[in-house]
């Protein structure tokens, strides 16, 4: 199973109602299945306002692969600095206790 990424769409040059309205259902019907699609007005009255859809899709092959090299990337810079700050700060083990059933009356 494919991871989802959140993605979105902005329709800002609509001039009539039909038209939009027409849109959306192209939009609607091309969107996949479980996209959980949510619709927003965004902008102000200086810049503009505009229709934001956001929806769920599958991640593509070339999106996993990028962000697999990057979580490894993250992966290790975590460990280095880890290694760093204890080597910094001396690192002691603390032990582990034990963690049984007891009687609560």
């Amino acid at each position: 199973m494919s991871r989802l990424v959140k993605d979105y769409l902005e329709i800002g040059d609509f001039t009539s109602l039909d038209a939009l309205i027409e849109r959306l259902i192209q939009l609607r019907d091309a969107l996949p299945e479980g996209a959980e699609a949510e619709i927003r007005m965004r902008g102000d009255d200086v810049f503009g306002r505009h229709l934001c859809i956001g929806f769920l899709r599958p991640q593509t092959d070339e999106e996993a692969e990028c962000e697999a090299r990057y979580a490894n990337a993250y992966q290790e810079s975590r460990e280095r600095e880890l290694s760093r700050l204890q080597d910094e700060l001396g690192y002691c083990a603390l032990p582990r206790r034990r963690r049984g059933l007891r009687a609560v009356a």
